[in-house]
Parts: C-alpha cells; sequence; structure tokens
C-alpha cells in the first residue's frame, strides 16, 4: 500500500464527538474534518458500528477515514448503542432501534454548518448490512453507499443459515459477539461512569444463539433487513463490493442485476479475489485502490461532479486462474473482466447432465451416498480474515467421502462466470437430510481444486419458510444454485460435481444420517467468451498513515485436524491470537485471544459439538481489564442445547460472572 501523508486539506480529529439521539442516548463518534469545512462544507461519509472505534476496527479506521478528510469529507464512526463508548443497550443485529439511531445520526450530520447536506454510509459485513438497510428507509440526505461483504438476505446468504441448513458459524458469530460485547468502556473518553455503563451493559448482555435458533425457517425475524423483500426501496446509489474467498459472495450479482428491475440504474458492483477485508488491505492480492475508486462514487453522487462512474461496467470481476490448492494464496493470479452489463448477455448456459459417475453425458444410473459426518474439513473457513491457513484446502479427502460426477478431459479453456446450477433427482432413507455440492476443478497434477459450491437441507427443497419432511423413498427433485464465482479452467483440466450427506464444520449435521440415492441431474454452467487479457485496470492501494502501536504480545494462528483417540472422534483445533498492543497515541492497551475445539464423530451426527473461548483484554494507567467467554454447544436428535459462562476482571479481582444454558427443539434441522 501507498502509504498517503499530504492531503489538499489538512485535517483534524475529534476523538469522542457527542452525538445526542432523541431518546437521549449518547452515541460517541471519532470525526475526522477538513480543517476549513466550516467555511467550505463538505459531504459526509458514516460508518455505523458495534465493533469498537477505539481498540476495534483502529487499524482499518486510520488508513481509511483521514484520507476521505483530506479530499473534502467529514468521516465519521459512531459505535452503535451499547457498544465501544456509547451509552445504551444493543438486543441484537440490525434491530429497529439500530436502524433508526442511524437514521438519526445522518439527519444530525447533514444539519452540521460544516456539511453540505449529503450523506454517503459505508462499510463491511456489519457496516454493509446496515448501509443497505438504512438505505431501504430512505433518509431524505442519505445520496449514496458503499457496501461491502454484505448480503441481501439474511437468512439465506447471512453467517446463520444456508441453503436452509444450520451454519457452524451461526455459533461461531454468536461466540465472538458475547467476548466483543462484554468489554468496557475507555475510561479516558467516558470519565468515571465506565465502571457503572460496564455493569449495566453485562447485566444486559444477550446470548444471541438464543434466539437466533428459535427461528430456523425463513420467518418474519429474518425477513426484517432483507433487502431483497423490497429491492424498490433503495433509491441511493449503491455500489457492492465484495471477495471470491469471503462468506458473501452473491451480493453483488444480486444487487446489480435486481436494483435495476426496480428502477435504480445507480448501482456497480465489484468482486476480487479477496477475504473478507477492505480491498486496499485485503488477500490475496491484487488489492485495489478501494479509496480512490470511493472517492470517485462519493464525488458523483455527494458532490455532483463528473467522474465517470455512471459509464463503469456494470461489474468487474477477477478471473481467478486455476492454482494448487492451498490453505492460504498471498496472491492469486488471474485477470479482470468488465461486464458492461449484468446478467452479461455473452454468458451461454452448458448443461451437462449427470450419468453414472460421469458429468456430461446422460445414461440411467442409481448411485447412492452416505458420507461420514467429517466430510467437509477441507472446506477452509466461511469467513477467512486472519491472512492465514483459512482457504480451501485440497479437495481430494473431501470427494472420496462424496458422490462424484467427472467431465472428459477439457480440450479448451472455459471462464465460468455467474452462480451454476444444480439440478438433482433423488431419495432419501430418512425424513430430514441434507446435501452439499462442490463444483471442483481436477488439475492435472492429481490435486482437486474448489470451484465453488452450495448446500441445501432438503426439507427445505420447495420451500425456505414452510419446510416439510422428506416421505422415506420418494422420489423429488431438488435445485440449489451454488455461490457465484469468476474461475477459468484450463485445457487438460475436468470438471468434478461432487455431492455428499455432510460438510463439517461449516454446516451442522442432520439429526440421523441419511443416505441419499441420485438417480438422475445436470449442471447448469455459465460460461462467458474466454477473456484474453485484462479488461479493465484498478490502480493499486493507497491509504493513510498506519495505525501506531507497541506491539505486547505478537499475533499468531494455527489450525490442525487432529483425532480424539479415546472417543474416535474427529477434532478442528483452532488457536486464534490476535496479539496484544498499545496505542502509542492515547495510551489504551488491547488484545484478544481465541480458542475454538469443532468435534463430530464421522459415524453419529448427534456427537456434533464445539467449544468457543475467548479472552479479551485491555485498559490503561493502572486501570486494566479482563474478560473471558466460554461457550458451548451440542445436540441430540430432538434438541440443541447450548450454554456460556461469562467472567470479567478489574485488575486481578473477579467482579463479575454470568451463565447462560438453553435447550432448543430442532425443527427439520
Amino acid at each position: 500500500m501507498k502509504i498517503v501523508t499530504e492531503f489538499p486539506r489538512r485535517v483534524i480529529e475529534h476523538p469522542d464527538m457527542t452525538i445526542t439521539m432523541s431518546d437521549g442516548c449518547r452515541l460517541s463518534a471519532r470525526v475526522w474534518l477538513p480543517e476549513d469545512a466550516e467555511a467550505d462544507p463538505v459531504p459526509v461519509i458514516l460508518e455505523h458500528l458495534p465493533y469498537r472505534k477505539r481498540d476495534g476496527t483502529i487499524a482499518r479506521d486510520e488508513h481509511t477515514h483521514p484520507w476521505f478528510a483530506g479530499h473534502g469529507y467529514a468521516s465519521i464512526r459512531v459505535d452503535m448503542r451499547g457498544n465501544g463508548d456509547s451509552d445504551g443497550l444493543m438486543e441484537d443485529e440490525y434491530t429497529p432501534q439500530e436502524l433508526q439511531d442511524a437514521g438519526e445520526v445522518i439527519a444530525w450530520a447533514a444539519s452540521q454548518p460544516w456539511c453540505n447536506g449529503k450523506v454517503g454510509m459505508m462499510g463491511i459485513s456489519w457496516g454493509g448490512f446496515n448501509s443497505l438497510q438504512v438505505a431501504a428507509l430512505k433518509p431524505p440526505a442519505l445520496k449514496a453507499i458503499i457496501t461491502l461483504c454484505s448480503t441481501v438476505d439474511r437468512y439465506a446468504d447471512d453467517i446463520h443459515y444456508k441453503g436452509g441448513c444450520l451454519l457452524g458459524e451461526n455459533f461461531g458469530w454468536t461466540a465472538t459477539m458475547l467476548a466483543y460485547s462484554s468489554r468496557p468502556p475507555d475510561l479516558a473518553l467516558v470519565g468515571n461512569r465506565w465502571h457503572e455503563m460496564w455493569m449495566h451493559r453485562l447485566d444486559h448482555q444477550p446470548f444471541h444463539i438464543q434466539e437466533w435458533l428459535r427461528h430456523q425457517w425463513r420467518d418474519d425475524f429474518w425477513k426484517h433487513g432483507s433487502v431483497c423483500e423490497d429491492y424498490g426501496a433503495i433509491d441511493a446509489a449503491v455500489l457492492s463490493i465484495g471477495g471470491w474467498h469471503d462468506g458473501y459472495r452473491n451480493t453483488m450479482a444480486h444487487l446489480a442485476e435486481n436494483l435495476p428491475k426496480h428502477g435504480n440504474q445507480k448501482v456497480k458492483a465489484i468482486a476480487g479475489p479477496w477475504i473478507h477485508k477492505y480491498p486496499h488491505i485485503a488477500k490475496p492480492e491484487p488489492a485495489i485502490d478501494f479509496l480512490g475508486e470511493a472517492k470517485r462514487w462519493w464525488d458523483k453522487w455527494l458532490k455532483d461532479e463528473e467522474t465517470g462512474v455512471e459509464a463503469d461496467p456494470e461489474f468487474r470481476l477477477w478471473l481467478m486462474d486455476s492454482v494448487a490448492p492451498k490453505r492460504w494464496l498471498p496472491e492469486r493470479s488471474g485477470r479482470w473482466i468488465a461486464c458492461a452489463k449484468w446478467p452479461d448477455p455473452t454468458i451461454k448456459i452448458r448443461t451437462l447432465a449427470l450419468g453414472k459417475n460421469t458429468l456430461g453425458r446422460a445414461e440411467p444410473f442409481a448411485l447412492s451416498i452416505a458420507s461420514p459426518q467429517d466430510c467437509g474439513l477441507a472446506g477452509g473457513e466461511y469467513f477467512p480474515f486472519a491472512y492465514s491457513d483459512e482457504l480451501p484446502g485440497e479437495q481430494t479427502p473431501d470427494d472420496e467421502r462424496s458422490l462424484c460426477f467427472d467431465d472428459e478431459t477439457l480440450s479448451e479453456a472455459l471462464d465460468i462466470v455467474g452462480a451454476p446450477i444444480a439440478r438433482l433427482t433423488l431419495s432419501s432413507d430418512k425424513p430430514c437430510a441434507q446435501i452439499a455440492v462442490r463444483l471442483c476443478d481436477l488439475r492435472p497434477d492429481g490435486t482437486s481444486a474448489l470451484i465453488t459450491m452450495g448446500v441445501l437441507n432438503l426439507t427445505h427443497h420447495r420451500s425456505h419458510e414452510h419446510p416439510e419432511p422428506l416421505v422415506p423413498g420418494e422420489t423429488f427433485e431438488a435445485e440449489l444454485a451454488l455461490d457465484q464465482i469468476a474461475y477459468r479452467i484450463p485445457a487438460g483440466h475436468r470438471l468434478r460435481l461432487s455431492v455428499s450427506t455432510a460438510y463439517w464444520p461449516l454446516i451442522w449435521p442432520s439429526p440421523e444420517a441419511a443416505t441419499l440415492t441420485v438417480t438422475s441431474g445436470a449442471l447448469d454452467l455459465p460460461l462467458r467468451p474466454l477473456a484474453e487479457g485484462n479488461e479493465w485496470l484498478f490502480d493499486p492501494p493507497q491509504g493513510a498513515p498506519a495505525w501506531k502501536i507497541e506491539v505486547l504480545r505478537p499475533a499468531s494462528y494455527h489450525r490442525e485436524v487432529a483425532k480424539d483417540d479415546e472417543t474416535g472422534q474427529t477434532l478442528v483445533l483452532i488457536d486464534a491470537d490476535a496479539g496484544e498492543q498499545r496505542d502509542l497515541n492515547h495510551g489504551l492497551v488491547s488484545g484478544s485471544h481465541t480458542w475454538e475445539r469443532w468435534a463430530i464423530d464421522p459415524d453419529d451426527p448427534t456427537s456434533a459439538s464445539v467449544s468457543i473461548d475467548t479472552e479479551k483484554s485491555g485498559g490503561r494507567d493502572g486501570q486494566m481489564w479482563k474478560t473471558r467467554s466460554e461457550t458451548r454447544m451440542s445436540c441430540d436428535k430432538e434438541n440443541f442445547f447450548v450454554e456460556a459462562n461469562l467472567k470479567c476482571w478489574e485488575n486481578d479481582s473477579l467482579v463479575f460472572e454470568r451463565d447462560y444454558a438453553d435447550t432448543i427443539p430442532r425443527k427439520l434441522v
């Protein structure tokens, strides 16, 4: 990244600007402004998050917000109520209160003497979600958003459920948020009431999975905040960005296709090879000049300057080359392609019929599969963000536990661009079953590389709102769209479609081990004419100077798969230490360390269990604190069992402890 220290306008920073909500709740904002903004008012860029501006998102904030301010924007990073240095309580994700607060912040910002009355909103993940959701509420001053690594559908395409299957990340995110929200505000900002604020939060801290697991189908709980319910509600200009190695791969295509259908032509999309990070700091390379791209977007829609963004292709995508699979890739070779329209009219569907372990040759067959419950270990993390061994690995071990359909060796390269669709005719011997479908690249070196995949709870094959038990032995048809992708498979390689009945730990297993029998099917493959080279070029990344810290404990990441000799269980063990550091500007110490243990007996789906323990640490000036959350989830055929223990220390004294426990009935999941 090119570090920029000189800007067109001198920047001043307010580390703790108060914004008071209509109910009296005080929100704390970190604000970067051009020094002369009152004389020459500027638009606002808002990021509204629960992730603690003081010691949470600070590393990326330092690269980003001063740069925007130096180029003529008021850049505002707000701690949502109940988080960081703000008052109040947070009950859940994307609540009406959260969205109302964001709307009030927008109105407040637009009314300031240093604002020209126009506001943009942006964010990655949570901030990408609420940018879309707030845009759908149409605050008058909100003219444009940039939404990164987000979703239009909170049920079908978030961290909770996918294809009606329960994602392991549903519990993982619960554990993360319990640990994240357990920390106190900074006493340097809130003063002597910091301890009272901390205890008030802890006394009301929810264990989110208790609510999330009570909504196993696509009901009103998930429809709230799902902008796919009414794309026509969004009038603001929308730039959607994401990465092929992130869990949110589909939003860019969904927005680029559906917003114009509902009258909003101000939408563009970008997909790179990245993990769950902003694209100026993301890996695998190539990172891009996100700040420059964002400035073009903001300049057009917030300053009415002609920047050419309206003429940009509707979807710009990194077409990935085939590479030998590894758990981490610092760079991903390929090229940028540019689709002037989306859907791209040059993309044609090639249908490949399923045969007896073949792909592309129709023939009668009946093949059965009952995967071991530990199939899926090569799948990688749903949300890689540690810049380490989290990507999909060599797929052969999972292929060997799956039903595989292989194509002939390709005589010419294919550019797969879009969402492949798998259609299967099958039956189950149990009333509840699931499938994971992977499209793989069989390389001449003998490795199997994941191209894209999808999962489906088969009781949802007709509806996510009204699932139905399967009739054992009865044949039915199921269709599932695999995740969007842009991938070149070269001549001399082969395609493989792999079907398994388990995909641990990405999805929680069905209540019983099912055997599926597939009798016919097809794969619809979206193929774009072969790109001859780069069809678009982005500038290399730039940013403001990095966060200045003293490293007190270095970061590290370790993942291993092991066998428990006593129980026979397969274990996935993760030790993710984010380290500990001291901010050299304001002195706050912050640290984090997480341990995960995912366990399952290959022969017993009800043996599935996970434990995630996290320690957070911090403080200043002899006033130190530590929190430890210990979370557990397990199941039997009828129920899920969740529990947690939260402890908090002030210096060396235990000042808070709370236990959570719940039993939640399974509903065809």
